[in-house]
């Protein structure tokens, strides 16, 4: 039947919670796409219902307060500034000169000092999926922190062993959006471990969405196509993991996005989205058979007509940003800038003086 096999694919991953650890890794102006990757990801999981106590969010730098922002206080993931993904409910959990390799190993390991807050803490266990997701700059096995240090792809395979051997992890989804990304995952050797890179070794990961008024590109490529696929998944979504493989094909990353399977014990194809980006509804499991029928009835005929007739609840629409995603630029009204006004008006005098001297200014104040 039906409903056994969904109930079989819900209890299939055997995860009872989930967490998500998020990083940007990159300083400076010019790295503004990188702070947009990561907060819209954020973004995205809160939406499908991780809360802000499973997440730990990694910013190196705050462009929101940056003197080069020309909208202070915000982070545009889309052209024309239609999409701020820096608002009041973002909780950054390290940010600035916090966010080190040593800090970043500690908080998978678990290795942290005690008085640690519980925001800074990844409390998982051996019943958590667990997501992660880096961006920056990177190269052969290695990815840059903050142009200072590096981590490299042997540094954290050791570290996700760790994490098994402590069993602070059930099933782990490594994402990581850098040039040659594939190389961070080819030292894994950790059961129950899915990777997805977005470029193969040897390539560079591309930027994509330039902005004008802001003067930067606003996203990466490979994450922008992740970040509109999973705009069309909701919690009850059964999308597995083998659509996700699909989002960005050379065609629209322009480099090639790789992953790796083999030491995860389930088919992808058996994965849902959600057991990674979205959260565990808690239910209650009891051997008894239960008959609703008798207390449905009498539950029904409380009810008023007018609420027996409404429709069944869905799953309200994401607006505006689903729009945002698909819809084309607006066409903006021109105004000449600043600079050309004044250029204008110092070739009028220019001009006045050539042709009638200064003995004529008195007609133009």
């Amino acid at each position: 039947m039906l409903w056994r096999d969904q109930a079989e694919q819900f209890f299939r991953s055997g995860h009872t919670n989930n967490w998500a650890v998020l990083v940007c890794t990159s300083r400076f102006w010019f790295n503004y796409r990188h702070v947009a990757n990561t907060l819209s990801v954020y973004r995205s999981v809160k939406r499908l219902g991780i809360p802000d106590s499973h997440i730990v969010l990694m910013l190196a730098d705050d462009m929101a307060c940056n003197p080069r922002n020309p909208k202070p206080a915000t982070v545009f993931s889309h052209k024309n500034m239609e999409l701020n993904v820096y608002g009041d409910d973002v909780e950054v959990d390290y940010r600035s000169y916090e966010v080190t390799v040593e800090n970043f190993l500690r908080v998978l390991t678990g290795r942290i000092p005690p008085s640690t807050p519980r925001s800074k803490r990844l409390l998982s266990d051996d019943r958590s999926n667990i997501l992660i997701y880096m961006t920056g700059h990177g190269g052969n096995g290695f990815l840059k922190f903050q142009d200072s240090e590096e981590i490299t792809n042997v540094e954290l395979a050791d570290a996700f062993e760790q994490m098994w051997q402590k069993r602070r992890y059930n099933e782990l989804l490594f994402i990581i959006d850098t040039c040659q990304g594939a190389s961070m995952y080819e030292r894994f050797y950790s059961p129950n471990i899915m990777a997805l890179a977005s470029s193969q070794v040897g390539e560079d990961s591309l930027s994509h969405q330039p902005d004008l008024g802001i003067g930067v590109h606003l996203m990466d490529r490979y994450t922008f196509y992740v970040l509109e696929f999973l705009e069309e998944i909701h919690p009850a979504s059964q999308t597995n993991m083998n659509d996700l493989f699909q989002v960005c094909p050379k065609s629209l990353c322009v480099s090639t996005p790789g992953h790796r399977t083999d030491l995860f014990q389930r088919d992808p194809q058996n994965v849902l989205i959600t057991d990674f980006f979205g959260s565990v509804r808690k239910v209650e499991i009891t051997t008894e058979t239960i008959s609703l029928d008798r207390d449905l009835a009498g539950f029904e005929s409380k009810l008023p007509k007018d609420e027996l007739a409404a429709e069944p609840l869905k799953y309200a629409e994401q607006l505006p940003v689903a729009q945002i995603i698909h819809q084309k630029p607006k066409q903006k009204d021109w105004h000449p800038p600043g600079g050309f006004i004044l250029g204008l008006w110092a070739l009028i005098i220019m001009v006045f003086f050539k042709t009638y001297g200064i003995k004529h200014m008195k007609h133009v104040f």
